[in-house]
């Protein structure tokens, strides 16, 4: 891109010592050194042909797991057919943000339906029309609850640590206070939690179920929330909804999460998709779009962006948020999933998903490797492994992506996806090592 950017040698380098850093290539820092490649190895005065054929190759080399027992914020569900029919049609694909209603009703309604049954899976009031990702979402979050006597955000140290992550990003960049709830045993620590709360905390956010696959006592950590004036965030696995307490009944003010496990594959990590909803009473706070439905002068119905402050567009640091984008593609495959999924598909999915993640614990166990973690759980869990780089080699060899190691063992998950003989031979294979 450098070539296409308008800009000198020294304003680049001016940019890039405001950032504090002399490179661009340090600004990649955070990624793996060993996924970074300088340029491919092709010779010079290849044929168009002779390239194609020679990065296919490359290519061949990425490794596509059969079988997937890996989750933590990335989940590979079934997707029905339709999604993709629908989604790619060219008038579709290119969708970006509708700023001229008379033209853009098709995409307008889309995302108003995609909200609809947010607010329905979430029991909240209102949506948005998306941000870029779960974590992204959870972010903005904080800031929404934030004002000028709130200026303290509690998370839970049992929320996705990339999650968190983004939030110190986004806390450092506003002067806002991010302080980390204590877990005990896999789950939040509430009598710790009401020991943090005090009259500068804007805001608690918890995670449901949460990193290690946990369910957390939602609404008792609500009551407690509320009881001091601050704000509840919850960042919720929107399959799990289909079978848990919805954030509205748990008493959030604000649901977000990662919408990806709706119809859009997991994709080498994207493009990603974050819902937000909110109360009636937190709604003008919510960032990014809004789509109503309104009626023009003969009565027809109408679709429209409505409460969309322009500050956020043109003011930039005066602004509450930034985003500007609303995903609308990723958002309308999600709305194409649950329509076509419809409600009690949802629900199969989430009481296949958990069932089945019971049944491959149990087996687990048998193999000498029990949960780390009491109490429920959803579709993930933790267990002791002694030997987790074994393990993992094992199954990787027979086309099986294993559990993700965590501190104190391997965090696994299973979806509808995975068959009771995957898991029989994926146990088989753990317990040989073991």
């Amino acid at each position: 891109m450098g070539s296409y950017i308008p800009n000198t040698r020294s304003q680049q380098e001016e940019m890039l010592s405001a950032v504090g850093v002399s490179r661009v290539e340090e600004l990649f820092a955070a990624v793996p050194h060993e996924m970074l490649v300088e340029h491919l190895d092709l010779p010079e005065g290849l044929s168009e042909l002779e390239v194609r054929r020679k990065v296919t190759a490359m290519a061949a080399k990425n490794k596509v797991y059969d079988t997937v027992l890996r989750g933590a914020g990335a989940y590979r569900h079934f997707i029905p057919s339709v999604v993709k029919s629908i989604t790619g049609r060219e008038e579709l694909v290119t969708a970006y943000t509708p700023y001229q209603a008379e033209i853009s009703q098709g995409i307008l309604q889309s995302i108003f339906e995609y909200q609809t049954m947010i607010c329905a899976l979430t029991g909240m009031e209102v949506s948005n029309a998306s941000v870029y990702d779960g974590s992204t979402a959870a972010a903005e979050a904080l800031a929404m609850c934030r004002d000028r006597k709130k200026n303290k955000a509690l998370v839970s140290a049992c929320a996705d640590p990339q999650t968190v992550a983004v939030m110190r990003t986004y806390c450092f960049g506003s002067g806002m206070e991010l302080e980390i709830i204590p877990e005990r045993d896999g789950r939040t620590d509430l009598e710790a939690m009401k020991g943090l709360l005090d009259a500068g905390t804007a805001c608690v956010y918890i995670q449901q179920p949460n990193f290690f696959g946990n369910i957390e006592d939602a609404s008792a950590i609500g009551e407690a929330v509320h009881a001091t004036g601050a704000k509840y965030i919850m960042g919720c696995n929107p399959i799990a909804l289909a079978v848990m307490e919805t954030p509205a009944a748990c008493g959030a003010d604000v649901a977000v999460g990662e919408a990806q496990p709706l119809g859009l594959d997991t994709a080498f990590g994207g493009p990603y998709l974050g819902y937000m909803a909110a109360t009636k009473a937190m709604f003008r706070k919510l960032p990014g779009r809004i789509v109503g439905q309104t009626h023009d002068v003969d009565g027809n119905v109408g679709y429209v962006l409505t409460l969309t402050a322009r500050e956020q567009h043109i003011r930039r640091e005066k602004a509450s948020s930034n985003i500007c984008s609303n995903q609308a593609l990723c958002a309308f495959a999600a709305g194409v999933y649950l329509s076509a999924i419809g409600s009690e598909g949802l629900r199969q999915a989430a009481k296949l998903s958990m069932s089945k993640a019971h049944y491959f614990a149990g087996e687990l166990e048998k193999a000498g490797m029990p949960r780390v973690h009491n109490g429920e759980y959803f579709h993930e869990f933790v267990t002791r492994c002694e030997k987790p780089e074994a393990v993992l080699k094992a199954l990787d060899e027979n086309g099986i992506l294993g559990g993700l190691p965590v501190e104190g063992g391997l965090l696994w998950c299973v979806t509808e996806l995975v068959s009771r003989e995957e898991l029989d031979r994926a146990a088989a294979i753990i317990k040989e090592v073991c």
